[in-house]
């Protein structure tokens, strides 16, 4: 049975693939946390690597305190970074695939139609830099080992019926308070986390079928929507009384920038994978309904 690594498996992608081990039971599946394999910890990815044998990688562990980020610099780059390169090498050289995630912050946000995978990329803030750092960390790896084989799968809003993200603070302001107020000008898609982790073990699929992957992918949920959007959507489903207001980016200022659009063109992993992608609706109702069970 081949073996799949799993690193950050306490994060919103890495417990998605957790509860999805039923669904593809012809792998077996390795998951790690920091306490046995530390992403801001070299030694320890080499130590870890040089012990255990598995025949794929899924990255999912990140720095993604996108605001933080701006005081905490190193850690964010030596996880965002330095790591992925580090396992990536480490995969590359045992010819063992690899799966990354990046981020619609690569982009500047200044688009007005939805972004291809051959958009040229324009980050802003140290979260955001540090995600393209990892983009081409891993690509210029690529050149260097011919034979590599790994993809990079693109996403934005990620939500999950675990850990922290925007419906579960949602769903907690909505509980204490009378009225919120959420941004209604940037726009994008929201991905929910269970629906990433299964198009990434359908192309782990792809690869045991002898097919090949491009390098770069696009993925979130299909339709567009501002923040605003989203929380009047989990507002409308717990049947919420008090008043979600509208507030331009400007009312709430951030450390770090936000993109202002980040819709992500879906066209190349759909075509690719041969895979159909649910409404950013559909998705959120199902999520809501297991966070709330």
């Amino acid at each position: 049975m081949k073996k799949i690594l799993v690193t950050g498996s306490n994060g919103q992608l890495g417990n998605e693939l957790k509860s999805l081990q039923n669904i593809f039971p012809h792998f077996e599946f390795i998951f790690t946390d920091r306490s046995l394999l530390d992403m801001s910890n070299i030694a320890s990815i080499r130590q870890f690597c040089e012990v255990n044998d598995f025949d794929y990688c899924i990255n999912t562990a990140a720095y993604t305190k996108v605001d933080l980020a701006e005081q905490e610099s190193v850690l964010c780059n030596s996880i965002n970074i330095t790591a992925v390169e580090t396992l990536a090498e480490i995969c590359f050289k045992k010819n063992i695939p690899f799966i990354h995630f990046s981020s619609d912050y690569v982009f500047n946000g200044k688009a007005t139609q939805p972004y291809t995978e051959n958009d040229l990329t324009d980050p802003n803030g140290v979260y955001a830099k540090s995600k393209q750092g990892g983009e081409k960390a891993l690509i210029q790896l690529g050149t260097k080992y011919k034979d590599a084989k790994f993809c990079i799968i693109r996403t934005s809003w990620v939500y999950s019926t675990f850990g922290h993200n925007f419906v579960k603070t949602m769903l907690r302001l909505m509980n204490e308070r009378p009225e919120i107020n959420v941004v209604n000008d940037q726009i994008g898609s929201p991905t929910y986390a269970k629906d990433l982790a299964i198009t990434a073990l359908k192309a782990i699929n792809r690869w045991e079928a002898g097919k090949k992957l491009s390098t770069i992918y696009n993925f979130s949920n299909e339709g567009v929507c501002s923040w605003f959007d989203f929380a009047s959507a989990i507002a409308e489903f717990i049947d919420y009384k008090g008043n979600v207001n509208p507030i331009k980016t400007s009312q709430y200022p951030t450390p770090a920038p936000r993109p202002a659009y980040s819709v992500l063109d879906k066209l190349k992993i759909k075509k690719e994978l041969e895979i159909e992608i649910r409404s950013w609706e559909e998705a959120l109702d199902e999520c809501l309904q297991n966070v709330l069970k």
